[in-house]
């Protein structure tokens, strides 16, 4: 019988998924799938691949290591609806690990990678009412709602960024602890944090071909200045960051702060656009997850 992934990071995208996913699988005994997203059960055109082929990417991992994977398109409501019906066909007793952080700031570096990978052409105030999903991938309890349901909350860990970069070692422990490892991890210091959205340039298939070929990339950094380096690297980046207009935020903040006063009812805190940052990193260091009570109560009234 092939390895099954033990747990699954399920997002958020652009909350520092690929920070953990490259956590987990520098510690003895956790094996994390190559590719860090393999997005089987969300996207249809991998799906229809075969089960065979997704149990394939945990063939090299020993029969006693945890598996997991970091797929950010399962928690992609409402654009791949069918993602929880299949991880629960496939994965019945899987763990679900949730990674937040604040949601406007989610926003914001999901529409600079959108940016450069020219999903996006607009700016930003006019690309939240022509892509939702800028939004969508922020409503936090939206997305987690169904997975509370389907797996119960003692099967899903909320993570929030801010506390994962200010306290990595109680973090990567707190995690791990649900996962069911059983040594005590060590954060990599050396691993470098992936969030580089602002240092990101545009795409462009002629210049990436050249800045990948290596005998071109050693005669320019041999030959061509830094400075010179830099600024045609500019070319492609984008020049500042992007604003959000004072009426789009007031929007954007009604439509958030609903979301997280349902996350906070459900973690026994308040939450607000105003206060998450704080809220968050005064959390307790001990606190595993989701309170079976309030979640009961939230889920029953918000499917009614």
């Amino acid at each position: 019988m092939n390895n099954r992934p033990d747990f699954i990071i399920i997002g958020a995208m652009k909350c520092a998924t690929t920070t953990l996913h490259e956590q987990l699988a520098a510690q003895s005994g956790i094996f994390m799938s190559e590719p860090k997203e393999p997005n089987f059960f969300s996207d249809d055109s991998q799906y229809q691949q075969g089960i065979n082929g997704y149990w394939a990417l945990f063939d090299s991992a020993s029969a006693a290591d945890l598996c997991g994977e970091s797929s950010t398109h399962y928690a992609k409501l409402p654009t791949y609806p069918n993602t929880i019906e299949r991880i629960q066909k496939h994965l019945p007793d899987v763990k679900v690990i949730y990674i937040m952080r604040h949601p406007i700031d989610r926003l914001v570096s999901q529409y600079i990678h959108e940016w450069t990978q020219k999903n996006v052409s607009v700016e930003i105030n006019r690309a939240l009412t022509k892509h939702p999903e800028l939004i969508q991938y922020s409503q936090y309890s939206m997305q987690l709602k169904p997975y509370l349901e389907t797996f119960g909350p003692e099967r899903v860990l909320p993570v929030f960024m801010e506390k994962l970069r200010n306290r990595p070692q109680p973090e990567l422990e707190r995690v791990c602890r649900f996962i069911g490892y059983t040594a005590v991890p060590t954060w990599q210091d050396q691993l470098n944090q992936q969030h580089v959205s602002s240092d990101r340039m545009r795409q462009n298939v002629w210049r990436d071909l050249l800045v990948d070929i290596p005998i071109l990339r050693a005669i320019r950094r041999q030959f061509v200045p830094k400075a010179v380096r830099t600024w045609v690297r500019s070319w492609w980046q984008m020049k500042k960051r992007p604003e959000i207009e004072p009426a789009q935020m007031a929007h954007l903040q009604v439509i958030f702060d609903q979301d997280l006063a349902v996350l906070g009812s459900w973690l026994g805190m308040e939450l607000s656009c105003r206060n998450f940052k704080s809220a968050v990193l005064a959390g307790p260091e001990t606190w595993q997850g989701l309170s079976q009570p309030d979640t009961a109560q939230v889920i029953e009234k918000t499917a009614s």
